[in-house]
C-alpha cells in the first residue's frame, strides 16, 4: 500500500470508528469482551504447531455499538518460522429497529505465508438479527466495499497492489446449551474481482470459572484464486484458554 493509499485508508478507518454522535458518549457504557491464548495445529500452506493471541472487544452506546478485533498467530517447525499472521478489524453498528442495523467495517490482515504482503477491506451495509432468544442468537450482515491486496514479489514477478470492488457477507451463530457450555459458528465471505476469501470458525466453549473458559475450535480458510505456488485451503485446530471481562 503506497503512502496516498495509506492516508485514504487511515482517514476512512478513523471516520468509521470515531464518528459517533456526541450524546452517545454521555451514556453509561463499558467495554465487554474476551482475550484468548491458544495452541493450534495448521495444515495447508504450512504444516505447523503454533501459539495465538486474540482480543474481541465491544461497547454499546445507545443505538450505537463499536467492536474491535485483533489476533496474532506464530508458529515454527523444526526451528524454522512457518507461520506469522496478524489480523486487525473494527466495526461500527447503528441500530435501525429491533432487528435491523447498519454497519461500517474495516479489516487488515498480514500473513507472511499466504503470498500476500497484506490484505485490507473497508465497506458497510445492513445487518439483521435472524434469531434473538436467550439461548440462540443468529445475525447476518452484508454490503459492498473496497478491497486492497498487496501481492509479494517473486523471482518471476514484481510486487503489485490491486484495488477492486469488494463485498462482505457474514453469519454469526451462537447457541447456549446450558449455563456452562456454548457453541458458536462464524462464517465470513470477502468477495473481490481478483479473488474471494471464505472463512469459517466452529467452536465449543466450556465455562471453568466466573471469568475463565476453555475452548476447542476448528477453522477453515479458502481462497478461490491463491497466489501461484500456494494452496487454496488452510485448516486450523485450536485449544484455547479464554478470559472474559466486563459482563
Amino acid at each position: 500500500m503506497n503512502f496516498s493509499q495509506y492516508l485514504k485508508f487511515a482517514a476512512l478507518a478513523g471516520a468509521m470508528t470515531i464518528a459517533l454522535p456526541a450524546h452517545a458518549e454521555d451514556e453509561a457504557a463499558t467495554w465487554t469482551g474476551e482475550g484468548s491464548l491458544s495452541a493450534g495445529v495448521t495444515t495447508g500452506n504450512t504444516e505447523t504447531t503454533d501459539l495465538g493471541l486474540g482480543v474481541d472487544l465491544g461497547r454499546e452506546m445507545g443505538l450505537w455499538k463499536v467492536g474491535i478485533q485483533a489476533a496474532a498467530d506464530y508458529g515454527e517447525t523444526e526451528g524454522n518460522e512457518t507461520k506469522n499472521r496478524i489480523f486487525l478489524g473494527s466495526n461500527l453498528d447503528r441500530q435501525i429497529n429491533d432487528r435491523l442495523f447498519g454497519f461500517g467495517q474495516l479489516s487488515y490482515e498480514k500473513d507472511e505465508f499466504s503470498g500476500f504482503e497484506s490484505r485490507a477491506f473497508i465497506g458497510g451495509g445492513l445487518g439483521y438479527e435472524v434469531l434473538a432468544s436467550d439461548a440462540t442468537q443468529w445475525t447476518v450482515r452484508g454490503g459492498p466495499g473496497l478491497k486492497i491486496d498487496e501481492i509479494e514479489a517473486t523471482l518471476l514477478t514484481p510486487a503489485t497492489t490491486e484495488e477492486s470492488f469488494g463485498a462482505t457477507a457474514q453469519s454469526n451463530f451462537a447457541h447456549q446449551f446450558n449455563d456452562n457450555v456454548a457453541f458458536t459458528n462464524d462464517t465470513n465471505v470477502l468477495y473481490a474481482e481478483t479473488s474471494t476469501q471464505i472463512g469459517n470458525i466452529a467452536a465449543l466453549t466450556a465455562t471453568l470459572t466466573d471469568t475463565l473458559s476453555a475452548r476447542i475450535s476448528f477453522e477453515a480458510r479458502h481462497d478461490t484464486d491463491p497466489v501461484a505456488g500456494f494452496e487454496s485451503t488452510d485448516t486450523i485446530s485450536r485449544v484455547s484458554l479464554v478470559y472474559g471481562f466486563g459482563k
